[in-house]
C-alpha cells in the first residue's frame, strides 16, 4: 500500500527555522526519514492491516461497477430496438447509475485516505516523540531530515543519527490498531478497471 506516502504530509524535520543561528556552540545531526520509515515499528503490520481493509472497499467498487458494465452492455445490444421515449430513459438510468458509481469510489477513496492516516498516526506520532529525544539526548540544536527532496546535498556521516533513531523506535514501538475481522468470502484483491466510460478516482491500493 502506499501506505506510507503520509511521509510527504508529515515533515519529520524537526525545529528548522527560517534563518539558521550563526552561534557556534550550535549543534546539528540529520536523520533520513526514508530509511528510518522501512524499520518503524508497526509499520509492516499497519501496511497488513490497511490491505484487508482494501479489499472489502474494492469488493464493494467492483460490484458497482459490474452493475454498472451489464447495464451498459444490454443498452448497447438494444439500443438500435428502443423507441426515442425509451432510449432517453435507459440513457438517464445509466447516467444515474454512472453518478452513483462515481459518488461511492470517491467516497471510498476518502474513507481509504483517513484509515491510512488513523493507521499511521501511531507510528508518526512514536517517531516525533524518538526524535526529539535523539535531538535533546545528542544536545542538537537542530535536526535535519536527509531523505529524498531534502536541500541538503553533503554532510558530515558522524553527524547522522539514522541509526539511534532505528534503534531507539524498536525500544518504543506503539500498538498497531487492528482492522475489524474480515469477512469469510474473499473478495478479489487485484486493482479495478473502471467501467466504460467511467472515469473516477479510485481507493488508494498501496
Amino acid at each position: 500500500m502506499r501506505l506510507f506516502s503520509l511521509l510527504g504530509s508529515c515533515a519529520l524535520v524537526l525545529s528548522v527555522p527560517a534563518a539558521l543561528s550563526a552561534q557556534a556552540a550550535q549543534k546539528f545531526a540529520y536523520v533520513n526519514s526514508a530509511i528510518v520509515l522501512q524499520s518503524a515499528p508497526g509499520r509492516a503490520e499497519a501496511e497488513a492491516t490497511f490491505e484487508k481493509d482494501m479489499v472489502v472497499m474494492r469488493a464493494q467498487v467492483q460490484k458497482l461497477s459490474d452493475s454498472l458494465n451489464t447495464m451498459q452492455e444490454a443498452f448497447a445490444k438494444e439500443e438500435a430496438s428502443l423507441s426515442p421515449a425509451a432510449k432517453e430513459g435507459r440513457m438517464k438510468t445509466l447516467r444515474d447509475k454512472q453518478a452513483e458509481y462515481q459518488e461511492r469510489t470517491q467516497k471510498l477513496s476518502d474513507q481509504a485516505q483517513q484509515r491510512e492516516a488513523e493507521l499511521m498516526q501511531p507510528i508518526m506520532d512514536n517517531l516525533r516523540r524518538v526524535l526529539d529525544d535523539v535531538r535533546a539526548d545528542g544536545g542538537f540544536a537542530f535536526v535535519f531530515d536527509v531523505a529524498a527532496g531534502s536541500f541538503i546535498v553533503s554532510a558530515d556521516k558522524n553527524l547522522d543519527v539514522t541509526d539511534r533513531v532505528i534503534s531507539k523506535l524498536r525500544l518504543s514501538a506503539p500498538r498497531a490498531i487492528t482492522a475489524p475481522k474480515p469477512a469469510a468470502a474473499k473478495p478479489p484483491v487485484g486493482p479495478l478497471s473502471a467501467p466504460a466510460g467511467v472515469t473516477t478516482k479510485k481507493p488508494p491500493t498501496e
